[in-house]
């Protein structure tokens, strides 16, 4: 029982870094390939692991009698959408800037949550979450992002926010009906579908096909595939799915606010930004309100089911 309570947090805590470091890889390899050629690569990658480990029965899928209409909806959203916005915000803006974007995450959810989930907050969770987006703001201010970045990035981001809050509730409902793994592949073999099919028509019509094999030359952009299409896409997707299966909405998406901290952290070990005292408050806020969100989430559930007990 006590495990079932420590794994959905670790697998949001490994979801949080692998997410953080994934914009630093999205940004390193955007010098070299254009967005939807890297999208198209990245699902492709994930789709053939997945395809792999299911046909040797690590993973097992069934979709027999199954609502795939709403799964369909579900892969609107993300992956297509998502990744259309995110990869476009990203192109305009810096990797810290798209971290600190994705920490809005909570609130929508939280919204949204609480009007088709049901998944009303103690009070003490709004006030942690409140907390953690307070130092989402701080970091914002100290790295300028009105000025830095891009307007139409950040409008970009934005929508690949409320569309990140959309996966949160649907994977949710899709979680009672289908295995993470299921909602993983589904959503990989979409993306795959898509972005693979988007980019073949487009280079065709430019009539250049031969020059996208060429970017296997640059040893930057295999790193970047094989992070992105394995670690990011099949890992970090699969742990999200099964952190949703788990957890509220509202506790599972304030792990978002984990990948503000990762970004920060790897533009300035490896991109070597600078990082001030305030910022440094900021990202403590942000772990703080992560943690009381969880706290107080398990807190709640305790009490539901004492009341459930002395109801029965």
């Amino acid at each position: 029982m006590k495990y079932d309570k420590i794994l959905p947090i670790l697998a949001g805590m490994i979801t949080a870094i692998v997410f953080g470091f994934s914009f630093l890889f999205t940004k390193e390899a955007l010098v070299a390939i254009a967005p939807f050629d890297l999208l198209s690569f990245r699902f492709g990658t994930a789709t053939l692991v997945l395809i792999f480990l299911r046909f040797m029965g690590i993973i097992k899928t069934n979709y027999k009698d199954k609502n795939l209409k709403v799964l369909f909806i579900l892969a609107l959203f993300q992956p297509v959408l998502y990744f259309i916005f995110e990869i476009m915000g990203l192109s305009r803006t810096t990797t810290s800037e798209a971290g600190i974007m994705m920490s809005l995450i909570p609130i929508i959810v939280t919204c949204l949550a609480s009007v088709f989930l049901k998944e009303i907050p103690s009070k003490p969770q709004v006030l942690s979450i409140f907390l953690s987006l307070i130092g989402v703001f701080i970091v914002i201010l100290m790295k300028d992002i009105y000025t830095s970045g891009s307007l139409l990035g950040i409008l970009f981001l934005i929508g690949a926010v409320l569309c990140a809050a959309t996966l949160n509730i649907l994977s949710r409902k899709l979680s009672i009906e289908f295995k993470p793994v299921e909602i993983t592949f589904f959503m990989m073999c979409t993306g795959a579908i898509f972005f693979n099919g988007f980019s073949f028509i487009n280079h065709g019509i430019k009539g250049d096909l031969t020059n996208v094999f060429m970017l296997f030359g640059d040893t930057k952009v295999i790193i970047a595939i094989l992070y992105l299409g394995v670690l990011s896409s099949v890992v970090a997707f699969f742990l999200t799915n099964y952190n949703l299966a788990k957890l509220e909405a509202s506790r599972a998406a304030v792990f978002a606010n984990l990948t503000t901290v990762i970004s920060v952290i790897a533009g300035v070990f490896i991109r070597k930004e600078s990082f001030t005292i305030y910022q440094f408050v900021g990202t403590c806020m942000i772990l703080l309100g992560v943690w009381g969100t969880n706290y107080y989430g398990e807190k709640k559930e305790k009490l539901s089911s004492n009341r459930d007990v002395i109801i029965e």
